[in-house]
């Protein structure tokens, strides 16, 4: 009998757990273990001596499990990495990363690519950075960020990288943060590229999922897989290169389970099988900016190709007219100079997008006789209402609601709407210029990719005039006929109490600017404020792209915020809140003791309720860790993990390198 490390599919005991067999294991089988009175699966990580251990209170491995969920060492080696920087149980990472098993998937054939087209010309500032990233290829690990202004041509050096790639015989990651953007690349990868091309998200079903990973294994032929976060654990047999494109955006960070950063396990999982990582964006997130200068692996695109010039940038100050005799809202949220803008856009045949990052018709209802608010009863928030449906939806536990006729506290009749999202946009539009056709662009009105492409094909072929969309407008669209962009509800962005607002303000702005003005015509971009001195919207209208990011990073050092210091965040989740606010202000109390006596290089912040802080009948508090020493951010994590484990029905969830502070 030998004896096993194990790493089950469990969250306790950091799910480490040492069990027998005749079997002769590998590190990274996959096997089939009794956990209780139940049986789940683990994966084998070590052998272990038996000096010291009661062999009779050891059970037994019931059986090898799939072969295709097997790891191997540099898979398992990742794993290990991630469970231990992030803070999570090993045995449960891997099992929420890997497909389920199957065992008749439907068999799906990926034939190499023929519908090949040879790539246009590279400008000489692309062929420059082309061939000092193609130097890089076959030279072992390294990072390196293409920051390129939108419509400056990074998706033909992408493409060059990669056919030299699949020349050498080796695989392509092609990492994108959300699924819609998968539809533009997979056209222009099997244009261009001959070889087979898949795509990894989840559209596809559990069958595809896992022969995919079936075919990786044991396929040693080049292939490219252009997918979203989770594709980061798809297991290449010759990976010679991962490309992120938009690699700033918060859809790689996941916010449940394990909190990774699907940018960050890239440029580890480059790290550990001596590969260079490709990062692309016009608005790179301050930390890979700051990176990337200091390494100088930076390669910047000034300028847009097919002879486009940037959009001008024009302030629609919301003030002007407000409470004046003769002042007109009936526009509202949009103004006159928003609403002449997309009627000048259709006289002259092109279209327009309006961007407001709102779903729904209007942000709460309110009793105009006693102010009532329609409050979400599981969380503490307002219901959304959505007219289409005629109904109040919360945005965080998904309750609905049949939109009430009349108050429930004094039955007067007479609700009103504050505030405005993409269907109020849609409606004022349609009543105000009636020839032209609207279609709204979220995820309230898409929820397929057939859906998607649907809207997509029509506003191509123009038979739709404006497009009113939230975050999917934003990013990696070329829209031939868009000169007109309109941007609304930036106000709230700059004002959120995150010492990230500032970029992600910039980043919206820039990116739904981009939009415009990409095929050579003269563009504008509306931006409607009630702050336009703030000093942002000077680096904006100027198109001051390093003047941002060496203020910004001048502020951050200031303010000891990433990159120049680490984060971390603890959630305390309870449904009992006396309790929790007790809990959590004696573990404020522990943990100031310990930075004290042990760890002084280590600020605490908090404890304190979180932003919203109660979600679907269950309350949450939430301390924040900030040090420019990492291994002691994580001894004091380690040490909190220990001390919160013993607290009765307690949730614990640890966040490194949060993107947004809840």
């Amino acid at each position: 009998m030998k004896l096993y490390q194990v790493a089950a599919n469990t969250p306790f005991n950091n799910s480490l757990l040492t069990y027998s067999s005749e079997l002769e294991l590998a590190l990274g089988d996959c096997v089939e273990v009794p956990l209780g009175k139940r049986k789940t699966i683990g994966w084998v990580i070590g052998k272990v001596g038996d000096d010291q251990l009661e062999k009779d209170k050891i059970k037994s491995i019931l059986d090898k499990h799939d072969a295709t969920l097997a790891l191997s060492q540099h898979e398992l080696e990742l794993y290990q990495w991630m469970a231990s920087y992030y803070h999570y149980p090993l045995g449960q990472l891997i099992a929420d990363c890997l497909p389920k098993a199957m065992k008749r998937p439907r068999d799906k054939n990926i034939p190499p690519n023929k519908n090949f087209n040879k790539l246009a010309p590279l400008t000489p500032l692309q062929a420059e950075i082309y061939q000092e990233l193609k130097t890089k290829i076959n030279a072992g690990y390294s990072k390196n960020l293409v920051h390129g202004v939108t419509g400056s041509g990074k998706t033909h050096i992408y493409i060059k990288l990669i056919g030299e790639v699949i020349a050498s015989g080796k695989s392509v990651l092609f990492l994108l943060p959300e699924i819609n953007l998968t539809p533009q690349f997979l056209e222009k990868f099997e244009s261009h590229l001959q070889c087979a091309i898949s795509v990894y998200s989840s559209e596809l079903n559990a069958s595809e999922r896992y022969l995919l990973r079936q075919k990786l294994q044991t396929s040693d032929q080049p292939h490219v897989v252009i997918g979203v976060r989770s594709s980061i654990f798809l297991p290449f047999e010759n990976l010679g290169l991962i490309i992120v494109d938009e690699e700033h955006d918060a859809s790689f960070k996941q916010d449940d389970r394990c909190t990774y950063n699907a940018r960050d396990i890239a440029i580890k999982k480059s790290s550990m099988l001596g590969i260079p990582t490709v990062l692309g964006s016009a608005t790179p997130s301050i930390e890979t900016y700051a990176s990337a200068i200091k390494t100088k692996n930076y390669y910047p695109l000034r300028k847009r190709i097919e002879g486009s010039t940037l959009p001008r940038i024009i302030l629609v100050d919301q003030r002007e007219g407000y409470n004046k005799a003769g002042s007109d809202d009936s526009y509202w949220p949009l103004t006159a100079a928003t609403i002449e803008a997309i009627y000048q856009a259709k006289q002259k045949g092109e279209q327009a997008l309006v961007f407001i990052n709102r779903l729904g018709f209007s942000s709460y209802v309110q009793c105009s006789a006693c102010g009532h608010q329609f409050q979400c009863p599981n969380c503490s928030t307002n219901l959304r209402y959505f007219k289409t449906r005629q109904e109040l939806s919360c945005q965080t536990c998904a309750t609905k609601m049949a939109m009430p006729n009349i108050c429930p506290k004094c039955s007067c009749i007479s609700i009103i709407q504050k505030g405005y999202g993409t269907e109020k946009v849609e409606e004022v539009l349609k009543g105000a210029l009636a020839d032209i056709k609207v279609a709204r662009f979220d995820r309230d009105e898409i929820k397929t990719m057939d859906q998607l492409k649907e809207v997509l094909g029509r506003f191509h072929a123009q038979e739709i005039d404006v497009l009113v969309g939230t975050q999917m407008l934003s990013k990696g669209h070329n829209f031939a006929k868009v000169n007109t962009v309109i941007i609304l509800g930036i106000d709230q962005q700059l004002n959120f109490p995150d010492f990230r607002a500032m970029e992600r303000a910039w980043q919206t702005l820039v990116q739904v600017s981009g939009r415009s003005g990409r095929f050579g015509e003269a563009s504008r971009v509306y931006v409607q404020t009630h702050a336009p001195e703030h000093p942002l919207f000077a680096h904006v209208i100027n198109h001051h792209f390093d003047e941002f990011y060496a203020q910004e990073l001048e502020l951050r050092e200031r303010a000891e915020c990433p990159p120049y210091y680490k984060m971390a965040a603890i959630y305390l989740t309870l449904n009992d809140r006396d309790r929790l606010v007790g809990e959590a202000l004696r573990f404020g109390d522990w943990i100031n003791g310990l930075k004290e006596h042990h760890f002084p290089q280590v600020d605490i912040l908090g404890p304190r309720p979180a932003i919203i802080e109660k979600r679907v009948n269950k309350f949450t508090w939430c301390l924040m860790l900030r040090s420019n020493e990492l291994n002691a951010l994580h001894s004091v994590i380690s040490a909190a993990k220990t001390y919160l484990l013993n607290i009765r029905a307690l949730h614990v969830k640890v966040d490194v390198d949060p993107q947004v502070i809840l």
